[in-house]
């Protein structure tokens, strides 16, 4: 219990209650205005024109057509843009020059007096190209393959320890099999979106981000300004999953567009455009090794992944990285490979190098189990390390038995039949899965402000952005604990870069972060409430915190989340649909901080995970060098009647090693392992292996012909 300064008698410990998100009125009344609902006086509409060619020079660019339409201002070319100076991203040189570095790429931008002026003119820029050869197609033997230094997260590309082909070789029982994720796509229900204002040498953007600061420090470096010359708002934002990590095109060319022409300029990017320009989940191949003893117990893995990256930058999913954190075994290879292709830049999307890399390695475990006439559950018991396997550090703490156990009881695993193809109903062949899941903790510099007024109110400053997790509940209920005020006198203020930097709302690093940074501002306003005598000075009393130095200090621990996911699914015989019948996680994710928005993060990353298994993927067409699936009729994400009632637990876990708050990120563990617990009960309800994802009816009906 807690006791406020202002207040006689406790006060009810505000972290773990389930609060309602404070936005959640705004929401579904429409009052939260998200970034293309901004529309200042005189504003114009954007509309950009996509490349029709995979890889080639622009050689001519006919705008007469276009100009000559009622409402339009501008059509903005590589030859009258704004210059800019050279990005640190080069995704963001929009319209600087002739080349064309992947299909779908920004040639010209139309802008207009209304959005449909402005899309009438984008259709007529006329565009005439000297186009190159392409090659979009990734293979396991693809000659551009190379070993990079590092992959995404600064990992390194290759590691070994102890000798993997002799142990392999000596293995008793052994599993070798290739595993593939095709290209996935962030499908925000958001599209990026962004509204820029040129005011007196300022300049005033609302932006569909995940972090405004960077966008604002970009934005600054772009165009040669100061930073104190730019506001970046993001106040609500409609997800993002990674790809609004970081500034994409609209925000650019927004910026272009209102410079140009000296009006407000406004630009959300049409849904069959984003695929190309706003990041995607690189396709991988990934071949998993395992040998083991007749005990159970592994002494060899390898996992080795293979991707792609564009011309344009360098990203490596970090797929085989999980391998080096799960299990013991005294000899591993972990190796990544990456090919530059004429493709759109891939970038992050929800629970990056994790969600494809524990596919993998979760579905190589199943088949382990099944080699051995093992449980699933008991096999990844009995491989349970006492330390990071990869660096020998120990672990902060590391409940996945505990995960693996408690999901087991609440899910009923037990008894269960090991054969496969033995449950049905009818037409319908049942069977169960099950699949660990991991995702590091990341712990980012942040600074926040906490001030005290005189009538006795809080309020808290912090540049957080809540992209649908509930930021601001949670970040009330930290300060709330730490003052010992009731949540509700805490007011709290993010999504502008006028407000103290934080880092951006990703890497499940958000709230961790920021939270870290609240909580020793609040503290420190405690302290100076305390010392102070009499009454409050009119203008109250504040106190700030920046925790650059300790969020970035080296751990001697390896800090991760951990948890289970238990999946039972049913298969049509005649129609090869597969259908998820229920859904359970069990996770170890520090202390909870609200357990309602904590459940809705689980049971979002779970749903995420039943698409990624089921429905997600696209696919590089190899003439015309794009994404086939290029929108929601086409690429599937699930709906309400394709998720079953799923359910969410975790343990109460303590871990001092962390944050002031001891939580860990959660947004996006719950994705990881759902995919292979789902692929593994379509295997035990079958007895087919399908390692393609995803598991749509051709693939379960093809396999089932073939025998």
């Amino acid at each position: 219990m807690a006791s406020d300064p202002f207040l006689l008698g406790p006060l009810p410990e505000p972290l773990g209650a389930p609060l309602v998100r404070r936005e959640g009125r705004e929401k579904v009344t429409g009052a939260a205005r998200y970034a293309f609902e901004h529309t200042p006086p005189g504003c114009a509409y954007a509309w950009p024109v996509p490349a029709t060619v995979a890889r080639g020079r622009i050689t001519a660019v006919d705008t007469a057509a276009a100009l000559a339409l009622p409402g339009v201002r501008a059509v903005l070319t590589h030859e009258n843009a704004p210059r800019l100076a050279a990005p640190e991203d080069p995704t963001l040189a929009v319209r600087q020059d002739d080349r064309v570095p992947h299909r779908g790429w920004y040639v010209a931008l139309a802008v207009a007096d209304s959005l449909e002026e402005a899309r009438a003119a984008a259709e007529a820029v006329r565009v005439s190209y000297d186009a190159d050869g392409h090659d979009v197609r990734l293979s396991a033997d693809h000659p551009g393959l190379y070993v990079p230094e590092v992959a995404n997260g600064g990992y390194p590309g290759h590691r070994a320890r102890g000798d993997f082909e002799e142990a392999y070789a000596a293995a008793p029982v052994t599993v070798d099999a290739t595993y593939t994720v095709p290209p996935l796509h962030n499908h925000p229900m958001e599209p990026h979106a962004a509204t820029a204002r040129w005011h007196d040498g300022h300049l005033t953007v609302h932006d569909s981000s995940q972090g405004s600061t960077r966008v604002r420090d970009d934005l600054a470096a772009l165009f040669a300004l100061d930073k104190g010359d730019v506001t970046v708002t993001s106040e609500h934002v409609g997800g993002g999953f990674g790809s609004k990590g970081t500034p994409r095109p609209q925000v650019v060319l927004a910026v272009m567009a209102a410079r140009h022409t000296g009006r407000p300029v406004k630009l959300a990017l049409p849904r069959r455009q984003m695929p190309a320009v706003v990041g995607h989940r690189a396709p991988t191949v990934q071949r998993v090794r395992l040998g083991a003893g007749a005990d159970g117990v592994l002494t060899a893995l390898a996992h080795e992944s293979d991707s792609h990256t564009s011309t344009l930058s360098e990203f490596v999913e970090q797929a085989a990285v999980p391998a080096r954190v799960m299990y013991r075994s005294p000899n591993s290879r972990t190796t990544h490979r990456v090919t530059p292709l004429d493709v759109p830049a891939p970038s992050w999307m929800r629970a990056p190098g994790e969600a494809p890399g524990m596919y993998a390695l979760e579905s190589a475990l199943d088949e382990l189990a099944v080699a051995l006439d093992a449980d699933p559950v008991d096999l990844r018991i009995r491989n349970e390390p006492e330390t990071e396997p990869d660096s020998g550090r120990a672990f902060s703490s590391r409940h996945l038995v505990e995960c693996l156990r408690a999901g087991a009881e609440h899910f009923g695993w037990l008894p269960r039949d090991p054969r496969p193809a033995r449950r049905r109903e009818g037409n319908l062949l049942l069977g169960t899965g099950v699949a660990a899941s991991t995702y590091p903790v990341l712990l980012m510099p942040s600074t926040a402000e906490a001030h005290a007024a005189a009538d006795g109110s809080y309020r808290v400053r912090i540049n957080a952005t809540d992209i649908g997790t509930g930021a601001r509940t949670v970040l009330a209920q930290v300060a709330a604990a730490a003052l010992g005020a009731p949540e509700d006198r805490v007011r709290i203020e993010i999504g502008s870069s006028d407000l103290p930097p934080a880092f951006l709302a990703g890497g499940s690093a958000g709230t961790g972060s920021w939270g870290w940074a609240v909580h020793e501002a609040a503290a420190a306003l405690l302290v100076r409430l305390r010392e102070h005598q009499g009454p409050l000075p009119a203008t109250g009393i504040t106190a700030t915190a920046d925790t650059g130095q300790a969020a970035t200090a080296p751990s001697p621990y390896s800090r991760h989340s951990f948890g289970a996911q238990f999946a039972e699914v049913q298969v049509d015989t005649l129609t090869g649909e597969v259908r998820v019948r229920r859904l359970l996680g069990v996770f170890a994710a520090g202390r909870i901080l609200n357990s309602r928005t904590a459940r809705s993060q689980f049971i979002g990353g779970m749903t995420m995970g039943i698409g990624m298994a089921l429905t997600e993927g696209s696919s590089l067409d190899p003439v015309f060098g794009d994404f086939t699936e290029s929108d929601l009729a086409s690429y599937h994400v699930p709906a309400s009647a394709d998720v079953p009632a799923i359910e969410a637990h975790w343990l109460d876990e303590d871990d001092p090693h962390l944050n002031p708050m001891g939580s860990k990120g959660i947004g996006e563990i719950g994705i990881v392992g759902t995919a292979a617990a789902v692929a593994n009960a379509v295997w035990h309800a079958t007895g087919i292996r399908l390692r393609d994802l995803p598991l749509t009816p051709d693939k379960v009906l093809a396999r089932r012909r073939a025998g």
